[in-house]
């Protein structure tokens, strides 16, 4: 009988399919095309090329093989990636995009659970919640509650974004609802654009110098490795946050930790470079330093975000109406 539905395949590390793209999700997937075995996990083996030869739509994940010309070569009917995750940088290759392969990327529901993280830490920062819990404890014992800290709370705070990413812009869609001044920096955003996302656009030396929490919301290009310096830290007024949610690299590690060590900034940083911190890195005692072990993206069950965005986006295409979160070509530089 004729195929009446495209062929695909899961190419990703096993462990990532198992997690992201559940049985149930592959009989969805199932419904609107014709899902091959095994789980892509290396292209180079006989079966993997048996499967590449007919697939015409790869859905892509966490430990995705690179897509280069040899693999390519022996994919000749492939037109069409779907990605469950969000950067796409670790495995599309110039050759992907050279042949005009459509792109897809679950970048928008990661986004999702690190704006959150994000917010939360943001409000938590401007509480100095953390700080009071440990004297809380050390102590025993409450202090004047109507004389705290003067730069204590949230209201009309100065909240810097790095970055008006995807995760960025939510960011800043959640900070709506708080009274909070917000800057940008971006340079691929103007003053009209940031005013609609609800910031006020401004320079790194004048957002870091201005802000009581500075977020990290920059895609680690070889342009913005170490873009956070030792001189935009040094102009963070004292007792001010740096969260980073974004990669440890853009951010400059030994001029960080000497601020931090000195005691006169705060920092939650979900991202170090390297990942994870030797273990005798001073910030892991370091009482102002907040460390999480990278898990501001999706975890448990919000990995079920990214599988439901990936299937609507395999329903599209093979509708063929096209991706609704597609990367283009012209973009592609600027991914994280």
């Amino acid at each position: 009988m004729p195929r009446t539905k495209p062929v695909a395949a899961l190419a990703m590390d096993k462990r990532a399919a198992d997690a992201v793209v559940k049985p149930a999700v592959r009989r969805r997937l199932g419904e609107v095309v014709d899902l091959a075995e095994p789980v892509l996990t290396d292209f180079t083996t006989r079966t993997a090329r048996e499967v590449l030869h007919e697939v015409e739509l790869l859905v892509t994940g966490w430990g995705c093989p690179p897509l280069d010309a040899e693999v390519l070569a022996h994919a000749p009917r492939l037109c069409a990636v779907a990605h469950t995750a969000g950067s796409v940088r670790g495995h599309l290759t110039p050759e992907c995009w050279a042949r005009g392969i459509e792109v897809s990327t679950a970048a928008a529901a990661n986004a999702a659970p690190v704006a959150e993280y994000t917010l939360a830490m943001i409000l938590l920062a401007n509480k100095r919640v953390l700080p009071a819990a440990r004297a809380y404890r050390q102590q025993r014992a409450r202090e004047d509650w109507l004389f705290p800290d003067p730069a204590l709370g949230n209201y009309r705070r100065t909240v810097g974004i790095l970055s008006a990413s995807l995760v960025g812009r939510r960011v800043m869609e959640l900070l709506r609802a708080h009274d909070l001044r917000v800057l940008l920096h971006d340079p691929y955003v103007g003053e009209a654009e940031a005013a609609a996302l609800g910031a006020a656009k401004a320079e790194p030396a004048e957002l870091f110098a201005a802000s009581d929490v500075v977020s990290v919301h920059t895609p680690l290009l070889p342009a913005t490795r170490g873009l956070v310096s030792g001189e935009l830290l040094a102009r963070l007024r004292d007792g001010a946050t740096l969260i980073n949610t974004a990669r440890g690299a853009v951010v400059d590690q030994e001029a960080l930790t000497t601020q931090l060590l000195s005691g006169r900034i705060h920092a939650v940083l979900d991202v170090t470079e390297p990942e994870a911190l030797p273990v005798d890195h001073p910030l892991w005692e370091c009482e102002n330093t907040l460390l999480t072990p990278h898990l501001a993206g999706s975890q448990g069950n919000e990995l079920d975000r990214l599988a439901e965005l990936t299937l609507q986006e395999v329903r599209r295409w093979a509708a063929g109406e096209g991706f609704a979160h597609a990367v283009h070509p012209d973009r592609k530089e600027l991914l994280a």
